[in-house]
């Protein structure tokens, strides 16, 4: 049965009213508004019939006080009242009363009118459930997706607006670039679900060691990153990596995977490796393909790649970078389109025949663009391969070429000028164009080889 409340200084209304609704309703009765208060203070019932006229505190004052009280603010209050007059009516309607009933009231104009309100009530309550559940289910859809479905960590679209937000507000921190050295041949030799057992490992690693700022990604695939909030020194950022390193060994270990897999990391640091996201991923990811080129499973600051160089944010910086590293020999087989470490070797011979010969060698750097960095990393590993079909496509068998990040791709002409190397770019970028039907595109940069 519904609960009543029934305020009234006058005993012989008390008894009427509580005569008139005990059929139908639980009824509690009082006589002046501090018992109310009382009784409401430990009691929440579904209506309140108030009356107006009652000594020391009158209704106006009790349902001024009731709205006051959380759990009552919102019960439906009818007045009663010997006025009749429409100044009464008017103002009870605006102190927040629904309705008020005039005495000596009729028990079925009573029982009709407080029949109504309940009914309203229950259809307020009933949307009010229903509003708080859509946005519940609205809240959860967000959260969801924003999340990684697998490890259960951010997404790279939530990871880029916090951080960025973040570092516009001055919020000192480090980006982290992470992946899994080998994790193919995990997935082609033990089973994806095997793979999907030690991404959610690797996540739960990240979040061993993250602080309560701190924002853990998983990018996609086996790559992850992590912003460590905090102006923290190269000692203490190094000896981050060096426990997510050897806590995933111990992993791998003991799972008794015969892949020789481990964990590679890119460190870059904000504001000394770039002022926004994209600068910043973009030196992390520097750094990691620097680890991924020397040797894999340990870390690499992008700050320590060149000891001459203040920023390399650049792409002009990143060729003159790309051409001093290239001067140490390396051993490789070559081919057309080479993987970084062979593409050293090659390099090396056609500088030194450039040295020799003073031969015309120009170097193209194709760069994704910046507004790209959003995108899916499926969608740019696709442009990537379709910018590889390009470059095959395009050029000479005397020309060699290779990735120089997961972003960025590098190729030798050789006997071009400046003139000719333009015309080569333009040619791999519109044969690119041709084959690719996405948004993402690529921007490029060229320099003349030189010898030592």
């Amino acid at each position: 049965m519904k609960h009543i409340l029934i305020v009234d200084d006058n005993k012989t209304n008390l008894v009427s009213a509580k005569n008139a609704l005990a059929d139908n309703y639980k009824v509690t009765a009082v006589t002046s508004g501090e018992q109310a208060l009382k009784f409401l203070d430990k009691n929440v019932p579904d209506l309140i019939l108030l009356d107006i006229n009652m000594p020391e505190m009158d209704g106006f004052e009790v349902l001024e006080r009731i709205k006051n009280i959380p759990e009552c603010n919102h019960l439906p209050v009818i007045f009663l009242t010997a006025d009749s007059d429409s100044e009464t009516e008017s103002r009870c309607l605006e102190s927040g009363a629904l309705d008020f009933i005039v005495k000596p009231f009729v028990p079925a104009v009573m029982l009709s009118r407080i029949g109504r309100i309940l009914e309203l009530e229950e259809l307020r309550k009933g949307l009010v459930n229903r509003l708080d559940e859509k946005i519940k289910e609205v809240s959860d859809i967000k959260s969801k997706s924003l999340q990684d479905a697998l490890t259960g960590l951010w997404n790279r679209a939530y990871t880029e607006d916090a951080v960025g937000t973040m570092l516009r507000t001055g919020v000192k921190g480090s980006l982290f670039m992470m992946d899994m050295d080998n994790f193919k041949a995990i997935n082609d030799n033990y089973g994806h679900i095997a793979g999907d057992h030690i991404l959610k490992m690797f996540a739960e690693t990240l979040q061993k060691y993250a602080s309560e700022n701190d924002v853990v990604c998983r990018i996609g695939g086996d790559e992850f990153m992590t912003f460590v909030v905090g102006d923290k020194s190269k000692e203490e950022l190094g000896s981050h990596a060096m426990n997510i390193i050897k806590d995933m060994a111990v992993h791998l270990e003991e799972s008794k995977f015969e892949t020789n897999s481990s964990v590679s990391v890119g460190i870059a640091q904000f504001p000394e490796d770039g002022n926004d996201f994209a600068s910043l991923y973009n030196s992390a990811d520097k750094a990691l393909y620097y680890v991924k080129q020397n040797g894999k499973n340990s870390y690499h600051f992008f700050s320590d790649q060149s000891a001459k160089e203040s920023e390399r944010a650049g792409k002009t910086m990143d060729l003159n970078y790309l051409r001093d590293i290239m001067h140490r020999s390396d051993a490789g087989k070559g081919s057309y389109i080479l993987d970084f470490d062979s593409f050293h070797h090659v390099y090396n011979f056609i500088r030194r025949t450039v040295e020799r010969s003073n031969r015309n060698v120009q170097t193209i750097l194709f760069t994704l663009n910046s507004e790209s960095f959003r995108e899916d990393p499926n969608e740019i590993e696709k442009a990537m391969e379709l910018l590889e079909s390009a470059v095959f496509a395009s050029l000479r068998r005397v020309d060699v070429s290779a990735r120089y990040s997961s972003r960025q791709m590098v190729v030798i002409l050789v006997d071009a000028n400046d003139e000719n190397g333009s015309v080569v770019a333009d040619r791999i970028l519109g044969y690119f164009s041709r084959l690719y039907s996405g948004e993402l595109r690529f921007s490029y940069d060229i320099v003349r080889m030189e010898g030592k």
